[in-house]
């Protein structure tokens, strides 16, 4: 037997829980709804805990929810068998209406509305969710007011269920859902953090903004107190010869996408955009470390349109300024290991366009050197060592083609004239032909056909005004993204521990004898994920592993990591007595 009548139970459910941030969920209680049957499961939070869940889990029993992942990561707290057959109708939603407007949002009375069906008024809705927010404990009156809007809440769910199940392509689908369990798992796990360090930083933070700013600014002397002050910043500029973009009102463009485009360029000016983005970044940190030192936050799977992972920047540790990630440090006895898919978005774009060249340069393992070996710019004995700048250049090249740069753009990024960027980019067109064809192809698809998807089904739909750099840029992104929830679930069924996706990467954790056995695994699991993904060959990985007491390090930021910590210590010194 296929399709859904292969399975012999298929049940609606859903949890209200009470999470205080950083915190793991305190399951409050439970509706759940046996579609063929009607068979209704309600329990209160004393009944949770049997040790056992009220339904069987077998995989031919299928389980129904909106935003899943909140459901599993109670069946995780509860300590029951997580199921095999996961359905989020959150992921079909945002799947079905991707690129699309939705006029009440994503949320389950979002989904409701746009497909003409009744739901709990949103008034009613906050009330239920600030009451299990405000946590227990919970009088008779209010036990029984979050039962039965927990009871509307899957008769809303069924009902959407049953609207959209026509449509729904039930083995990409079940992926998607296994996908949904993997993010309960990673959010249940956490980023391990140096609590210490990060209270004492945000004690004394005014202290060393103070003091960052009279460090850095010395050389730039664009500050008025803690103020940065753009006409200081412009006569700056001019009297170091840097031409910089500006908006179309005039003004410097002063967002970070700008400043990383041209600190390549001149690497002068990134001390100053790394003390900007410090001063930002620690106003609005937001980070939510739970009693076991361990920072949770909702990963937001299939948020973007790429059907990427949106966590909010404020909120998880790898959303924020690079420097911010030192925080992150492994338990005594235990190691975390980084792992990431090496220059991910050019394998991907080499194998589905089926560029040989493309492809032979990837294999290669320097993939711009072997660009510019291809465009007869560097010998073939060349190394990144004898003809770097060479190859700086091609790699900046690679990169503006994957983002959709023009040659204005790539000609700002590299500092040279808009001729020899258009050469460079010329190069590119005559060394990947076949890619050319097939991007060129995409974009048109797109915009004739008003729709896009990635090898495992995730769709965008092309409405209004069409970017054309978007669309050129969905296959690689959005199939990065299958890439990175398919190593999720393997990494998930091995019994790995995930501490969070980041990107083209994974955090993982294990013990310290164990690590590097793990990561070992890790990575041929993630192979395996990009060759599932690609049908084919395989992407490689490279893996940082990092071992108590050492702490995570990002490059990007080790400066301003060592300026501020140089900092505090003195700071913490002076006020001892």
């Amino acid at each position: 037997m296929t399709g859904w009548g292969c399975f012999r139970e298929i049940w609606v459910l859903d949890f209200e829980f009470h999470a205080p941030p950083g915190e793991q969920p305190e399951p409050l209680c439970l509706v759940a709804n046996e579609m063929r049957t009607g068979r209704r499961v309600d329990l209160w939070q004393d009944q949770l805990h049997q040790g056992h869940p009220p339904f069987l889990i077998q995989p031919d029993v299928l389980f129904v929810a909106y935003f899943a992942s909140a459901e599993i990561g109670c069946f995780l707290q509860l300590g029951w068998l997580v199921p095999s057959n996961v359905l989020d109708l959150y992921a079909e939603f945002r799947n079905r209406t991707n690129g699309q407007a939705t006029p009440s949002g994503n949320g389950l009375l979002g989904a409701l509305d746009y497909f003409g069906l009744p739901g709990i008024a949103a008034a009613a809705k906050d009330e239920m969710r600030d009451l299990a927010i405000r946590g227990g404990p919970y009088p008779l009156n209010e036990r029984r007011e979050l039962l039965d809007y927990c009871a509307a809440d899957v008769d809303a769910t069924a009902r959407l269920f049953e609207r959209m199940r026509p449509g729904l392509d039930l083995g990409l689908a079940l992926l998607r859902g296994q996908y949904t369990a993997a993010v309960a798992s990673m959010e249940r796990t956490g980023i391990p953090v140096d609590t210490g360090l990060l209270s004492e930083l945000l004690e004394h933070w005014p202290q060393i903004q103070a003091r960052l700013v009279e460090e850095v600014d010395q050389a730039f002397g664009v500050f008025d107190g803690l103020v940065f002050k753009q006409g200081r910043f412009e006569a700056f500029l001019v009297a170091n010869g840097i031409p910089w973009p500006r908006l179309d009102s005039g003004a410097l463009a002063l967002d970070d996408e700008t400043f990383e485009a041209m600190e390549l360029s001149y690497p002068i000016i990134k001390p100053l955009h790394e003390l900007r983005s410090a001063l930002a970044q620690m106003r609005r940190i937001n980070l939510c470390v739970g009693s076991d030192h361990r920072a949770r936050c909702l990963l937001s799977p299939f948020q973007s349109r790429t059907g990427r992972n949106q966590p909010s920047n404020s909120r998880f540790l790898f959303g924020m300024s690079a420097w911010l990630r030192g925080l992150t440090r492994p338990e005594p006895g235990m190691g975390l290991a980084h792992i990431d898919w090496s220059q991910q978005e050019f394998g991907i774009a080499a194998h589905l366009s089926g560029d040989t060249a493309m492809c032979h340069a990837y294999e290669s393992g320097d993939p711009y050197l072997e660009f510019a070996k291809q465009a007869g710019a560097a010998p073939p004995n060349a190394t990144k060592e004898s003809h770097g700048p060479i190859r700086e250049r091609f790699k900046a090249c690679v990169l503006a083609v994957q983002y959709g740069m023009g040659e204005q753009g790539l000609a700002r990024r590299l500092g040279v004239t808009v001729v020899e960027a258009r050469d460079l980019l010329a190069h590119h067109r005559r060394t990947f032909s076949r890619f050319w064809r097939w991007s060129e192809g995409v974009v048109a698809y797109g915009q004739l056909g008003r729709k896009l998807w990635t090898t495992f089904g995730w769709e965008l739909n092309v409405e209004g005004a069409v970017n054309p750099r978007a669309l050129a840029n969905f296959p690689m992104q959005a199939n990065g993204a299958e890439m990175l929830r398919l190593a999720c679930i393997y990494l998930a069924r091995a019994g790995i521990l995930v501490c969070a996706p980041v990107h083209d990467a994974v955090l993982i954790e294990a013990p310290l004898g164990e690590l590097e056995a793990t990561a070992e695994k890790a990575q041929a699991l993630m192979a395996q994920a990009s060759s599932v993904v690609l049908g084919g060959p395989a992407l490689r990985s490279d893996a940082e592993l990092i071992r108590h007491p050492d702490r995570f390090s990002d490059k990007r930021g080790a400066g301003m990591w060592q300026l501020v910590n140089e900092l505090l210590a003195s700071i913490v010194e002076r006020s001892d007595p």
